[in-house]
């Protein structure tokens, strides 16, 4: 006799159902944090992963987008005066992309916005390690 995989199938589909349903809900978050502070979701999402001095492909990395697309976000941003392409202190081919003082004041402010309100808040610190944990473990499978 063997056992039926539905019980698993039903699991594993509202378990999907719940991570999309928050993927949207902070992606809701950041736009509309994003637009108060004249910057798209994209753009946003670049100031937020810029902890510091990194390359195109970490941030595309970072940003889970192709480099192509990360360089036209960086494009926008470096117009805006908010980062500067600097040469790579090791790799001569590359470029390490940086904030500019006024790149941090806008990143602090948007990490400001991002926390209020957000998604997660009602997760306590330890809930939130934990679901990090959970996500790490399943991402790691595939």
């Amino acid at each position: 006799m063997t056992t039926s995989p539905e019980p698993q199938a039903i699991a594993e589909r509202e378990l999907c159902g719940l991570v999309n349903g928050l993927a949207q809900q902070i992606a809701v978050h950041v736009r509309e944090r994003a637009v108060t502070l004249g910057l798209t979701s994209a753009q946003a999402t670049a100031l937020r992963e810029m902890t510091g001095p990194m390359t195109m492909r970490e941030l595309a990395g970072r940003m889970s987008c192709e480099p192509s697309n990360a360089t036209f976000i960086v494009d926008k941003l470096e117009k805006q005066g908010l980062i500067e392409r600097r040469a790579h202190s090791t790799d001569r081919r590359a470029k390490q992309l940086v904030l500019t003082p006024e790149g941090n004041a806008l990143r602090e402010r948007l990490l400001e916005l991002l926390v209020q309100d957000s998604p997660l808040a009602g997760l306590t610190t330890q809930q939130q390690r934990a679901l990090q944990n959970l996500l790490e473990q399943a991402l790691s499978r595939s």
